[in-house]
């Protein structure tokens, strides 16, 4: 297989499976990544179609990509930014419908898939240099451009960042305990703290090795 290939390859297979992924998060009911935590806040603010809302706050992130280093967009990044959102609705929904019931030992197998998809296929766009996510963008920029920190954690502090600010948005709106609960619970957390270093293993281990591999 061609490298370019690999690469094109890479870059699809990895968005389709974040989709997928952050679905199966929300399907898992242990609280969702990050960065949906985030949008999930912005969304009780703003309700209106999730797949519209993500696309609107990625300009937001665009714009800050645009400024300060704009080699990270690419192809990827606008078949993220446009198409992702919807990926997600569409998970979650179909595993909803699949399984309406199902027990907490399966929601915690489900939460655990869904954490090693999810670190897996942002290792495979990531490697793929053909753009990231302008959300992901950030903490590369953080650890390769400014020299902040590693990677890894650049990556745990704008996830915990995230967090802060969509619980914060919960608690203003007067949410209740329970629905914060199904968005901010022990998945969001690990992810906060492991998908940095879990995505850099990934890198490292996976991505890397299968790109370079003749």
């Amino acid at each position: 297989m061609e490298k370019r290939t690999k690469r094109i390859s890479m870059s699809v297979i990895g968005i389709i499976l974040v989709g997928i992924s952050v679905g199966m998060f929300k399907r898992a009911a242990f609280g969702i990544d990050p960065y949906q935590t985030l949008m999930a806040g912005l969304n009780v603010a703003i309700p209106i179609n999730f797949g519209t809302l993500f696309a609107l706050v990625s300009v937001i992130f665009f714009i800050f990509v645009l400024i300060f280093d704009r080699q990270y967009i690419g192809i990827t990044t606008f078949v993220n930014w446009f198409l992702l959102g919807y990926i997600i609705d569409f998970s979650h929904i179909s595993l909803l419908n699949l399984f309406p019931d199902m027990s907490i030992l399966n929601r915690v197998i489900l939460l655990i898939i869904a954490i090693i998809i999810l670190c897996f296929a942002t290792s495979l766009y990531f490697v793929s240099d053909l753009g990231v996510s302008v959300y992901d963008a950030v903490s590369l920029i953080m650890a390769n451009k400014w020299k902040l920190l590693p990677f890894k954690y650049c990556r745990i502090i704008t996830d915990s960042c995230c967090v802060i600010i969509g619980l914060t948005i919960f608690l203003v709106a007067g949410q209740s305990f329970s629905q914060i609960i199904a968005i901010l619970n022990i998945g969001t957390i690990i992810t906060a703290f492991f998908m940095g270093p879990l995505i850099d293993f990934f890198i490292r281990h996976v991505a890397k090795p299968f790109l370079d591999k003749n």
